[in-house]
């Protein structure tokens, strides 16, 4: 029975240390589609350590979001029915763990279908998982993404 107790509580330790180092690496992208404006409004969230480690930048320097424009613009492509749209960067904001980020694409009347190009953080971090939650006209679609699934497309 001891040498039971001894061989589950290594185990059990060895689980434990298991997680002790594991990173969790995400990014979370809220849109939501504002029919008066014709708009999607994009927000999204990141880990400042992350995002700061992957452009290499402090994030309380004056230049943090520039640089954080810049890696966006270069990392989140998006089609509506096919055409490209291109995205107009309205800030982003650190506060605390967390880096938030806000973009949209105007004049867009109808939707049928959206494509979404997302490679945010993941040349930085093999094990990057990016979400997308789009809401348009009462429905719900949610796109992941993560290495060697860079792009997806949802229809309404």
């Amino acid at each position: 029975m001891k040498k039971y107790l001894h061989i589950t509580w290594v185990f059990g330790l060895l689980l434990l240390m298991s997680f002790m180092n594991a990173d969790f690496y995400s990014s979370m992208t809220k849109v939501d589609y504002l029919e008066p404006s014709k708009t999607l409004k994009f927000t999204t969230k990141l880990n400042t350590s992350h995002i700061s480690d992957a452009l290499k930048i402090n994030p309380n320097t004056a230049g943090f979001e520039a640089e954080v424009k810049k890696y966006v613009n270069n990392n989140f492509d998006l089609y509506v029915n096919g055409s490209p749209r291109s995205l107009t960067f309205n800030g982003s904001q650190v506060n605390g763990e967390s880096v938030w980020v806000y973009f949209e694409a105007n004049g867009i009347s109808d939707v049928r279908t959206i494509k979404i190009k997302n490679t945010i953080l993941l040349s930085s971090f093999p094990k990057q998982f990016n979400l997308v939650n789009i809401a348009y006209k009462g429905n719900q679609k949610t796109m992941n993404f993560q290495r060697g699934k860079e792009v997806n497309e949802v229809s309404f």
